[in-house]
C-alpha cells in the first residue's frame, strides 16, 4: 500500500509533513515543536503554555485577538493550540479552498506576534483563573499530584501550566529568550492532511523557509529511581475520591511499545476491560475508571485512574492493585488479547479518518522520535504481539516495588493506603 505521509526536509531543518486524504474537503493546517515544559527551568516554568496563550493576542500584521479571531471566523475555520511536556503544536482547520488564509494567520501568530508588555500582565489573570480551574478540578490535578510523586523536582515532575509565581515574574524577555532557544528550524513540523492541494510544500517553504537554523541541544535527561511503594496524598474536601495508581514502564521508541500498548488495554481500555468490570460494573466503586500507557521520549507510565467512593477508598485501592497484580501473574486469556488488539487497531483507525486525526498521529512521531511511523506499520505490529509478549512485559513493569498512588480526597494518612499497595506476584 502507498504511504500515507510525505515528508520534505528544508534546508534550515524545518520538516514538512503532508497526507493528501483524496475525498476530504477541509485541510487541517498544523505547526508542531520539540518545546514543552520539559524544557523550562524552574524560574520560567509555565512559559510554554503561557507563549501558546500569547500567539493569540495579536500580531504586526492582524494587531489584536479580535482580528486574528476574526479571520478564522470568516472562513467557517477552527483555531486553537496545546501545550504538552515535550510538545507544543498548533493548528487551524477549515474547508480547502481557504488553507492559504489559514496557513498565513498560523505563521504570522506563530513568527510575528506582538508579545505586547500590556497585553502579557493582562493574561497574567486569566492564567492564575485557569490555574485556580485546574486545582479546583480534581479529576485533572490528579494527573499532576502523579507526575511529582513518579518524578518529583525536575520538569516531568512539574505542572505544565507553571506556578502562580512564575506566570507573575514572566516578562516579554522570558518569552523571547524561550522562543529564541527553541523555536527553531530543527525542532519544528509542519503538517497538512486532508485537502492538501499541489503547491502545499512550496507554499509552506516560503512562509517557514526563513525561520532560523540551529539546535539548541536537548533537555536534561529525566532521572528515577524507586525501590518501595508510594503514597502522595493531595488533602481536599470532597465528595469524591481521584486516584492514579500505576507503574514506571517504558519510553515511547521501547522495542515492546506495542506489547504494552496491549496491556494497557486489556487492563483498562474501553467498557469490557478488566479494571471498568471488576471496579464499575461488579463493585459498583467508581463512575469512571480506565487504565492507560503514557511515554515520554525517556519514560513512561502504565496507570489506573478513577473517582472513587470515598467511603470505599481503601477497597477501591485494594481493587486496582489486585488487578495490576492478576494482570501480571497470568497470562491474558487469547480472545482477551485478540479483543485488546481489535480495540486498539480500531481506535487507530478511527481516529485517522479525521484530518486532524492524521496529521497529530504523524507529527507527534515526527517531532518525538524524528521518524514517521506508517499506519500500516503500527496495525502490522500490534498483529504480531504474542500473548507471550505481553506477559513479560506485565511482569517486567508491573512490580511491587514501583507501584505508586496518587490521590486526591479528604484524607492525610498515607500509610494507611501504603499498606494497601501489595501485589500477589511471584518474585
Amino acid at each position: 500500500m502507498a504511504n500515507a505521509f510525505e515528508k520534505t526536509t528544508l534546508p534550515n531543518g524545518l520538516r514538512v509533513v503532508t497526507a493528501d486524504m483524496p475525498s476530504a474537503k477541509s485541510v487541517a493546517c498544523f505547526v508542531m515543536l520539540a518545546a514543552g515544559s520539559r524544557y523550562e527551568t524552574r524560574e520560567t516554568n509555565g512559559i510554554a503554555h503561557f507563549a501558546e496563550h500569547m500567539f493569540f493576542k495579536g500580531t504586526e500584521n492582524r494587531p489584536t485577538a479580535r482580528q486574528i479571531a476574526g479571520e478564522i471566523d470568516s472562513i467557517g475555520g477552527e483555531f486553537n493550540a496545546f501545550t504538552g511536556k515535550e510538545y507544543t503544536g498548533y493548528y487551524v482547520k477549515c474547508a480547502a479552498e481557504h488553507r492559504d488564509t489559514a496557513l498565513d494567520v498560523l505563521v504570522d501568530m506563530l513568527r510575528h506576534s506582538k508579545f505586547d508588555p500590556e497585553e502579557i500582565e493582562r493574561e497574567k489573570g486569566v492564567i492564575v483563573e485557569e490555574m485556580n480551574m485546574y486545582y479546583d478540578t480534581p479529576r485533572d490535578y490528579v494527573d499532576g499530584v502523579y507526575d511529582e510523586l513518579l518524578y518529583g523536582d525536575q520538569p516531568l515532575g512539574w505542572d505544565i501550566i507553571g506556578t502562580k509565581e512564575t506566570v507573575r515574574a514572566a516578562t516579554r524577555a522570558t518569552f523571547l529568550d524561550y522562543l529564541d532557544r527553541w523555536y527553531r528550524g530543527p525542532r519544528m513540523v509542519a503538517g497538512l492532511a486532508g485537502a492538501v492541494g499541489e503547491d502545499a510544500v512550496e507554499r509552506l517553504a516560503g512562509l517557514l523557509g526563513d525561520v532560523p537554523n540551529g539546535s539548541a541541544g536537548a533537555p536534561a535527561p529525566v532521572e528515577w529511581e524507586q525501590e518501595t511503594p508510594r503514597v502522595k496524598v493531595h488533602t481536599k474536601t470532597s465528595d469524591q475520591a481521584h486516584l492514579r495508581i500505576g507503574v514506571h514502564s517504558y519510553p515511547i521508541g521501547h522495542p515492546d511499545r506495542y506489547a504494552l500498548m496491549l496491556l494497557a488495554t486489556a487492563l483498562g481500555g474501553g467498557m469490557s476491560s478488566r479494571l471498568f468490570t471488576e471496579v464499575r460494573e461488579r463493585r459498583g466503586l467508581a463512575y469512571y475508571i480506565y487504565g492507560y500507557n503514557q511515554s515520554y521520549t525517556d519514560a513512561g507510565t502504565l496507570f489506573a485512574q478513577g473517582g472513587v467512593d470515598i467511603n470505599r477508598i481503601d477497597d477501591a485501592v485494594a481493587t486496582i492493585v489486585s488487578e495490576f497484580g492478576r494482570i501480571a501473574r497470568d497470562e491474558l486469556d487469547p480472545d482477551e488479547l485478540e479483543k485488546a488488539r481489535n480495540f486498539a487497531k480500531g481506535r487507530l483507525v478511527l481516529s485517522l479518518e479525521d484530518p486532524k486525526g492524521m496529521i497529530s498521529f504523524a507529527l507527534r512521531d515526527e517531532v518525538l522520535e524524528g521518524r514517521l511511523r506508517e499506519p500500516d506499520e503500527v496495525l502490522a505490529a500490534l498483529d504480531r504481539v504474542t500473548l507471550e509478549d505481553v506477559h513479560r512485559v506485565a511482569q517486567d513493569v508491573i512490580r511491587d516495588e514501583r507501584l505508586n498512588l496518587a490521590l486526591i480526597g479528604p484524607f492525610d494518612d498515607e500509610e494507611r493506603f501504603e499498606r494497601l499497595l501489595a501485589l500477589e506476584v511471584p518474585a
